[in-house]
């Protein structure tokens, strides 16, 4: 049943990033692959997401179950007592932890690099977006490309390209032939027998030149010319566990931020634990009834829904100070006492109905 609610929640989760993803890369020519391969790196963060939540709902699917078929009674009957019956669940949990701490400290970091690393790589390689034919493209502010046609070996015939990336110019180059192709550098469009227009915008003036080749340099004119802004997503646990001022100043990112997203993976790993405790101990309150366990149900999600509040409260605080690094663990704390605190609850004997009291002869 965990794998089972695993998949309903990610497909609803990986749904909703892929209509994203595919009107970003579908829209800039990107084939399917690439957007294939960008929805698969996805897929670890929102398992992050989806795992805590499937373990609660597959154990209260499962225990209401038990109860409904009478089978925790005859389980009951039998003489297990409910921590007996909870110490499976604690093993489902140690379990669902272990994957999360897997994929928050190891390969949702790792797909998050390779995430930005193959966007960038995406963004720098424009031939995806001028080969469309019979349109007028847009590929960066300032530059708009009309191709009439494409042969099949990636020829671009009859091209216009208008260039308005500097404010006191406008240059038209019209060209019967070009290609596009990789350098260094980055991508680069040769033009043949051809002829550019530039108009001065404050005098008014054109000027005109022929050219039988010519090297339009895309690659300048789009990229940012430095370093990509580092994402705390894909940086090592450790690195962001023993960050400091230094560190935090030259990668541009709070020093809290840092040390807190270092503590929230680990504290994840160790709330998932809990949740499944604490919707197994709910259902184990009540006996059994026809009407079923719903004020067990809901009282376990009541208890769970001030964790998530809990989490939000100890974000914001710690972001804004370093020293409040630790309230990372406070959810995952008190997420423990709840479930020891309903264990104990249910282990207490319950008091039987007084009968007749007996009247001495």
């Amino acid at each position: 049943m965990f794998g089972f609610f695993s998949l309903v929640l990610i497909s609803v989760y990986w749904v909703n990033e892929a209509v994203d993803l595919f009107d970003s890369l579908i829209a800039d020519g990107q084939t399917l692959s690439v957007f294939l391969e960008f929805t698969t790196l996805s897929l670890p963060q929102i398992m992050l997401v989806v795992l805590p939540v499937a373990g609660f709902v597959a154990t209260l699917y499962i225990f209401n179950r038990l109860i409904g078929d009478s089978e925790m009674v005859v389980l009951q009957t039998a003489g297990l007592s409910p921590l007996r019956l909870l110490r499976p669940v604690l093993v489902f949990g140690l379990v669902i932890g272990t994957v999360v701490g897997v994929l928050g400290n190891v390969l949702a970091p790792a797909a998050r690099t390779q995430f930005i690393d193959r966007s960038l790589q995406v963004q720098e390689d424009l031939t995806g977006r001028f080969l469309r034919e019979g349109q007028f493209l847009h590929p960066t502010d300032g530059l708009t490309v009309y191709i009439r046609e494409i042969t099949e070996l990636g020829e671009f015939r009859d091209l216009f390209l208008q260039d308005r990336s500097d404010i006191r110019t406008e240059t038209t180059y019209t060209a019967t032939q070009a290609l596009l192709i990789r350098s260094e550098t980055g991508p680069r469009l040769v033009m043949f027998d051809g002829l550019a227009q530039t108009l001065d915008l404050a005098s008014g003036r054109l000027s005109t030149v022929r050219f039988e080749d010519f090297t339009y340099d895309i690659g300048a004119l789009i990229g940012d010319g430095g370093f990509r802004r580092v994402d705390l997503r894909e940086l090592p646990t450790w690195v962001l566990l023993g960050a400091d001022a230094d560190l935090a100043e030259q990668l541009n990112q709070p020093l809290a931020r840092m040390r807190f997203t270092g503590h929230e993976r680990i504290a994840q790993a160790l709330f998932v634990i809990f949740p499944p405790l604490i919707a197994a101990a709910c259902l184990l309150l009540g006996g059994f009834s026809r009407f079923g366990v719903w004020p067990q149900m809901l009282l376990a999600v009541g208890l769970v829904i001030p964790l998530q509040m809990i989490w939000n409260a100890a974000e914001t605080l710690a972001i804004r100070d370093v020293d409040l690094q630790y309230l990372a663990y406070v959810q995952p704390l008190v997420a423990a006492l709840m479930a020891a605190v309903l264990t104990w609850v249910t282990m207490r004997p319950r008091r039987q109905p007084r009968g007749p009291r007996a009247v001495p002869a």
